[in-house]
């Protein structure tokens, strides 16, 4: 039996600061213990002198392999979950898609064999829903028993992953019944499309015009909806990638009233604006997602949902395409450059730096960035945190060094950086998957392979 001891840093979780070191055997967390009140010996012992001791990042939105506008994201389970384990993050959910006219489970079996024997760290899935109809309604009761137990849907991309208000209401009835999560990526999809069209009549075509046709306020109106149609269906309803404060107005008003609503957010919303969209020369192209990047003056409303937990998780819907090859598909028109951002490897770093500005405490960045979404999505506590019988995915984070992000010197495949140039107090030093080293000294020492499927268990906030 392997033992590895760590010692001598600070333990942070979502709920305690603690001084202690913590003992793994094998593959899980066994003890936890004050430095002058055991005698452990270890077969290796992690000097964590200065370091904060942090449970693994749970990054509960990422597609890898994902095929989109005529492309397929440039990171895949193998590089993806690399980059994931550079960024302190240790157990990533990713997005199966069901095909129209296939069935869930056939979309299930094709990510199982993307992901099968490529991971470096362990991994999830959600299933989105293509094609909503009496067979893949009750398939959702099989994959929830495959440990799926959560089903994402879209007001936006009509003749592609769009869902009618009808279809949406018939998946969140039946997840109110078998227990699982409906994830709803909400704008309203018919109307942008009528602004995309009019907007390439009068000649913008832009990158900055994504930002401008896909409209805060049209998000706004999707998630109302979204939230009172779960609330017809007696289901709870967890919306994805938050970027607008009118949007997020609505969430809080839901939760206001005691509706099970929860919402992520996204470090693009939270350190990125409607000003990269804007850079000359197609670079906006680099920053075109959906919900799209917004002004500046959005980004407060969002680290103060936040804070009050109007927002539950901070996710990274990490969807890399090259600038060259592929977002260049839309030179001419922003309607064709493909919607996604890298992002899984900046994740925790961003979100101490957020930590060292004052936005949030530390506590709370373990909590947004380990512990709910492992609550959230039936992981917890083998996952999100540093206790007795948890997995042991922790990381040793040195609080003092100093970086620059760059596409020069990140891990994920894409050939740009979202954050070129910025500086960023804090980094990994080391990480432990399962108790298998995983970052080392500066270095990669983990194998694709490693990383194992998790089946999750239901929501665990219900």
């Amino acid at each position: 039996m392997t033992r590895t001891l760590i010692t001598g840093g600070l333990v942070i979780t979502a709920s305690d600061e603690l001084h202690v070191d913590v003992l793994v055997e094998e593959s899980r967390v066994v003890a936890l213990a004050t430095p002058d009140s055991h005698g452990w010996t270890a077969d290796r012992v992690i000097d964590a002198r200065g370091k904060y001791v942090i449970p693994g990042g749970v990054d509960g939105h990422t597609h890898m392999e994902m095929p989109f506008g005529g492309t397929t994201s440039s990171d895949t389970f193998e590089t993806g979950t690399r980059a994931a384990a550079w960024g302190g993050t240790t157990t990533i959910v990713d997005f199966a898609i069901q095909s129209k006219g296939r069935s869930l489970r056939e979309g299930l079996d094709t990510w199982h064999a993307k992901a099968d024997g490529t991971c470096a760290i362990d991994y999830g899935f959600h299933m989105i829903m293509s094609d909503v109809n009496e067979s893949s309604l009750k398939q959702m009761d099989t994959l929830i028993e495959a440990g799926v137990t959560s089903f994402k849907l879209f007001t936006a991309y009509p003749g592609v992953f769009y869902s009618d208000d009808g279809q949406i209401l018939r998946a969140m009835q039946r997840a109110s019944g078998n227990g699982g999560l409906v994830m709803m990526h909400a704008e309203n999809g018919i109307a942008i499309d009528v602004l995309v069209e009019q907007a390439l009549a009068r000649g913008e075509r832009d990158p900055r015009y994504h930002g401008e046709v896909r409209k805060a306020l049209l998000e706004a109106e999707a998630t109302h909806r979204v939230i009172r149609l779960s609330q017809v269906a007696g289901a709870p309803v967890y919306v994805v990638h938050v970027s607008a404060r009118e949007a997020l107005a609505e969430l809080t008003r839901a939760r206001d009233e005691g509706l099970p609503v929860f919402g992520e957010t996204c470090p693009q919303y939270l350190f990125l604006s409607t000003d990269n969209l804007a850079e000359p020369d197609f670079e906006g192209a680099k920053y075109v997602c959906s919900t799209p990047l917004r002004p500046k003056d959005h980004q407060a409303a969002l680290w103060r949902g936040l804070r009050t937990n109007d927002l539950q998780v901070v996710s990274t819907d990490h969807c890399p395409f090259c600038f060259k090859g592929q977002k260049d598909m839309g030179v001419g028109d922003f309607s064709k450059i493909p919607n996604g951002m890298p992002g899984v490897e900046h994740r925790m770093d961003l979100l101490h730096q957020a930590v060292v500005d004052g936005h949030i405490s530390r506590r709370r960045w373990i909590e947004i960035a380990c512990a709910a979404p492992a609550r959230m999505f039936g992981l917890y506590p083998r996952k999100g945190t540093i206790a007795p019988g948890a997995d042991a995915d922790i990381v040793v984070y040195d609080p003092e060094a100093q970086q620059v992000l760059s596409a020069e010197t990140h891990h994920m495949n894409v050939d740009y950086s979202a954050y070129e140039g910025r500086r960023i107090t804090g980094r990994v030093e080391t990480v432990l998957s399962r108790g298998v080293p995983v970052i080392e000294g500066g270095a990669y020492v983990g194998r694709a392979g490693h990383g194992a499927y998790v089946p999750r268990g239901l929501c665990q906030y219900l």
